[in-house]
């Protein structure tokens, strides 16, 4: 239930930003993964995969730095630090 719950809080940001940006889709999401997040990178990898079918950023390309230290900020999180996006062209 953990994992759900930073995902669907993950890809509310993702959409936020991308509605905020005009993007089209998101091309490229990066992720700080926190030392006490309890969720793998392989683990991620597949929730995200799951989740972005059929929104914004479905097909982008994850990218996941993750932390060692349990002291760090968001150490309990996956911070999403940033998108890459395709905006439509005028």
């Amino acid at each position: 239930m953990h994992e759900l719950s930073l995902m669907a809080d993950l890809f509310r940001k993702i959409e936020r930003v991308a509605r905020e940006q005009g993007a089209r889709r998101v091309t490229g999401v990066t992720v700080r993964l926190g030392a006490l997040s309890h969720v793998s990178a392989e683990h991620l990898r597949e929730h995200f995969s799951a989740m972005s079918q059929g929104t914004v950023a479905e097909g982008a390309q994850l990218s996941i730095e993750s932390c060692s230290g349990p002291d760090e900020p968001g150490a309990q999180d996956v911070v999403l630090e940033s998108i890459e996006v395709e905006v439509p062209v005028p």
